[in-house]
């Protein structure tokens, strides 16, 4: 079922996930399928599942109703995190005709040719130590700003993470590989790549998920920071604090491409917590992290991914979280509250802490992070810093970001669309 077919796609969880889905998208309508907005009436359905939270499960089911409402004949494929832990779950769902595992994602169109309409899902999925190879993927929706993977799964063990069970063993693109995506995105007018991965910091290793590193991030950047082809500006998306080496923070203290904003998951402020977590680092090395940028780049953006009602957190342990969270010269928080995860460790630890105690500590440490957002951007308050500005319109205002990640927003024009402009903040 091909030609003349229509496909519908949404994608739940991170940008990972996103710019997957924007390169599967395109493999479809190059395969002769018409691509449809996922509200519309369409033949086929496909949701890219993330399970890094209960809700994203939650939302999954949900719209596999709607689907099922507004067009009870269509079929319907999910794809993603959660097709890869729960696949007979998933396909006992009322509706789900189609469940492709981690191996299987890029195989789309190989499986909706002889795809019909069952009572139950079909599963292809097959044990994750399995899953092996590299597939590059980036996201197109706006010109302006667009996401690029450049290494998937990995080697890490975190007490809380389901993610190794749901992607496998960290591999990467080659640097090669990733210079062609570049030569390609800039060919389509594309200005900011962001570089993208489950474990970004841990580029490098062959893409059979190989323990051998083969290349390093830091070398990524150094050939990337040398391309001539268009893209005026690179951002890192994530990376690891034990993988943020200062030869890092360095090269992008001196680069032109590579924006000054930082993006480092610390999970707890807590010691204690840090070890339940079996994360890689204590919090010594993050406040390390942070004044060694600040000392290079003082106008760099610094933002945070922290984890509330982690089992054991008690009131003295989330007080050190704040107090630190406080104390750092940080631009913004990601607040994510802990939810318990099938096959973790964390999920048989105990103390439990109750639901209305995380939702509470989530609560503060949000308005901290207005708070941190409101400070940041009021330091910067008389600059003229560079601009580029999005294509979105809402309203009659588009948005854009300076160089250090602070938003702005202006009537739209357009002229500013997909431009770097000096904006007096």
């Amino acid at each position: 079922m091909t030609q003349g077919k229509s496909i519908a796609f949404h994608t739940l969880g991170c940008k990972l996930n996103y710019s997957e889905t924007s390169t599967l998208s395109r493999m479809l309508e190059a395969d002769g399928f018409a691509k449809k907005e996922f509200e519309d009436v369409a033949d086929v359905y496909v949701i890219n599942t993330c399970s890094v939270t209960e809700n994203a499960d939650k939302e999954c089911r949900q719209l596999v109703r709607r689907i099922q409402r507004r067009a009870p004949e269509s079929m319907v494929v999910i794809t993603g995190c959660y097709a890869q832990l729960k696949p007979k779950e998933i396909s006992e769902i009322e509706g789900v005709d189609l469940v492709l595992g981690a191996a299987e994602k890029f195989n789309l169109s190989r499986h909706l040719q002889d795809l019909t309409k069952g009572s139950t899902g079909k599963i292809h999925a097959c044990e994750i130590e399995e899953v092996d190879g590299f597939n590059s993927s980036y996201s197109i929706n706006d010109r302006t700003r667009t996401f690029l993977k450049v290494q998937d799964g990995c080697d890490y063990n975190c007490s809380f993470c389901t993610i190794p069970l749901a992607r496998g063993h960290s591999r990467s693109d080659s640097i090669g590989g990733v210079l062609q995506n570049v030569k390609e995105l800039a060919s389509s007018g594309t200005k900011e790549i962001v570089l993208t991965g489950i474990n970004l910091g841990d580029f490098g290793k062959g893409n059979h998920g190989g323990k051998k590193r083969e290349e390093s991030f830091f070398e990524l950047i150094q050939e990337l920071d040398k391309t001539e082809e268009g893209i005026e500006r690179f951002r890192i998306s994530s990376i690891e604090p034990n993988l943020l080496t200062n030869e890092i923070i360095e090269f992008v203290a001196g680069s032109k491409k590579f924006m000054p904003h930082f993006h480092i998951p610390l999970q707890s402020g807590s010691n204690d917590i840090l070890a339940l977590m079996r994360r890689r680092y204590r919090r010594e090395l993050y406040t390390e992290r942070v004044a060694y940028i600040k000392q290079l780049i003082p106008h760099c953006c610094i933002g945070v991914d922290v984890i509330v009602g982690f089992p054991g957190e008690t009131e003295e342990h989330f007080k050190d979280t704040f107090e630190f969270l406080h104390g750092l010269d940080i631009s913004y928080l990601h607040v994510f509250t802990y939810s318990e995860r099938d096959n973790t460790l964390a999920a048989d630890m105990k103390p439990v802490v109750p639901i209305p105690v995380r939702q509470e500590r989530n609560k503060a440490l949000r308005n901290l992070s207005y708070q941190k957002l409101q400070y940041f951007a009021a330091q910067h308050t008389g600059e003229t810093r560079k601009v580029l500005f999005e294509s979105a319109e809402k309203n009659g205002i588009m948005e854009g970001y300076t160089d250090n990640y602070i938003k702005v927003q202006t009537p739209f024009r357009e002229e500013y669309v997909n431009q770097l402009i000096d904006w007096k903040l």
